[in-house]
C-alpha cells in the first residue's frame, strides 16, 4: 500500500469525527490505526534536520488533546479552525484557536512557545505566553499577520501575560513529516494530525 493510499484511508477516517470532538471507541481505532500504517512509511526519518518541511503554518485536522477540543463546551461558543505555526528559524510554536461566536463574540486563544531540538525527531517546548480574546479587539484578521502582531513586544486588548514555569516538561515528537503532512505526538500522550496550508 503506497503513502498516498495511507493518507487518503487516514483522511477518510478522521473526516466525520470533527477534529476528534464527535468520535465512537470504533472511529478512533480506525484513525489510530491509519496513523500507525501511515507512519511505518515516513518519508523524513529526521524531522528535525528538514527545516524546510517543518516550517509553516500547520491546521490541525485531529486531536486527542481534551485541552483543545475542550474550547468547544463553552456556551454560545464553537471551536474554529486550529493553528500550529512554525518559526523553525526562531525556535518557535505559535498556536492558535479561532472561536466561533454570536457577531462581535468570535474569539481566539493562543499560546506562543519557544523550542529546542533534542533529537532527530523531538523538541522540549517551553511555553511562554498565552493570549486569550476577542478577535475584533486584537484586530485579528488571519493568522499570519496575528503572529507578526505576536512577534511585537505591545500587550494586547485581551487577556495577556507571560507564562512563568521552570518545571515545563513539554516535548513533542513528529512521527510522519512529508511536503503537507504531520503527524505528532505530545508528552501527554496526544496524538496531532496537522496538514501544511
Amino acid at each position: 500500500m503506497t503513502s498516498n493510499t495511507r493518507k487518503a484511508n487516514l483522511f477518510n477516517a478522521i473526516a466525520p469525527v470533527n477534529r476528534g470532538l464527535n468520535m465512537s471507541e470504533d472511529q478512533r481505532k480506525a484513525i489510530f490505526s491509519a496513523v500507525a500504517y501511515l507512519e511505518e512509511l515516513n518519508p523524513t526519518p529526521a524531522p528535525t534536520q528538514a527545516p524546510e518541511l517543518l516550517d509553516g503554518n500547520w491546521l490541525l485536522l485531529f486531536t486527542t488533546s481534551q485541552e483543545l477540543l475542550g474550547i468547544d463546551r463553552f456556551p454560545l461558543y464553537k471551536l474554529g479552525n486550529i493553528y500550529q505555526c512554525l518559526r523553525v528559524d526562531e525556535g518557535k510554536i505559535f498556536n492558535v484557536a479561532e472561536i466561533k461566536g454570536l457577531p462581535l463574540l468570535s474569539g481566539l486563544v493562543s499560546v506562543c512557545a519557544n523550542f529546542s531540538v533534542v533529537n532527530e525527531k523531538r523538541v522540549k517546548v517551553n511555553f511562554e505566553r498565552l493570549v486569550a480574546g476577542s478577535q475584533t479587539l486584537v484586530g485579528y484578521q488571519d493568522v499570519n499577520s496575528f503572529i507578526d502582531t505576536l512577534r511585537s513586544p505591545k500587550k494586547l486588548l485581551a487577556i495577556d501575560f507571560q507564562i512563568k514555569r521552570e518545571d515545563q516538561k513539554g516535548w513533542l515528537e513528529t512521527t510522519y513529516l512529508d511536503q503537507d503532512l504531520r503527524i505528532g505526538r505530545g508528552n501527554e500522550g496526544n496524538l496531532f494530525v496537522l496538514r501544511k496550508v
